[in-house]
């Protein structure tokens, strides 16, 4: 028979594993609510009027939203032109299957944009205003950590090398933290030597734990990919970077 002691010692046992469960369920819950508020938002340039617009070095330009499942077929083909421009070259012969991709995560409802166009103002009436930017994003769950997913950053050549894209990544860890996310995390091809630096030199992000290369270097060398983050948080640190 088991002794006074053992039988407390068990009952201990169990009741710390019931008390984990629920802090598990409790944390999962509130980031599932996190997510949630942050994709039932409307528009999150609301909150950030001083980034509607950006007036710097030569270029006058607007900023609107917009989400995956409500885009017009002249926005989703400008769209499409301007990844094929910029992605082709770094995808190489392995573009026509990731155009495809691209084209399904496009629409998808939880797509959340942030568009660039010539601001209305220097445009004449009625004329059409080319897409010059984009920004796709997505509020989801990465090793439980609620964080911000940035699928896309793409601009038009005409509007390289002004500080556009530093303006809009600052736009989106702005909108990462406003919305309690604990990181921002983006996909980067290693052949795009110019988005690993910008990333890396200029805006400080890191490789991330969940990188192939750092789950498993032997895996990580038949990658074409990195994943980087930005965190905001000890927790997110800790699993996101450090793990």
């Amino acid at each position: 028979m088991l002794n006074r002691q053992s039988v407390m010692e068990s009952s201990r046992a169990s009741e710390k594993k019931k008390l984990k469960r629920k802090e598990i369920l409790e944390k999962k819950k509130a980031a599932d609510q996190l997510l949630k508020v942050a994709s039932a938002q409307i528009d999150h340039l609301t909150s950030f009027p001083s980034f509607c617009y950006f007036n710097k070095n030569g270029l006058c330009l607007r900023l609107e939203s917009g989400r995956g499942d409500k885009l017009s077929n002249c926005t989703k083909q400008q769209i499409q032109k301007l990844l094929k421009a910029n992605m082709m070259g770094p995808y190489g012969s392995e573009w026509a299957v990731e155009e495809k991709v691209k084209r399904r995560e496009m629409v998808a409802p939880e797509a959340r944009y942030i568009f660039v166009y010539w601001n209305a103002n220097e445009m004449m009436d009625n004329a059409f205003t080319p897409l010059l930017g984009f920004l796709h994003f997505r509020f989801t769950l990465e090793e439980e950590i609620p964080v911000l997913y940035l699928y896309e950053l793409q601009l038009d050549s005409s509007v390289q090398g002004k500080g556009l894209g530093k303006f809009l990544m600052q736009l989106v860890e702005l909108i990462a933290q406003e919305n309690r996310m604990g990181a921002v995390v983006l996909t980067v091809q290693k052949s795009n030597s110019l988005a690993m630096k910008f990333y890396i030199s200029k805006l400080r992000y890191v490789e991330s734990s969940i990188s192939p290369s750092r789950v498993d270097p032997l895996v990580g060398v038949e990658k074409n990919y990195e994943i980087l983050c930005k965190t905001f948080d000890h927790e997110a640190k800790a699993i996101l970077e450090d793990c």
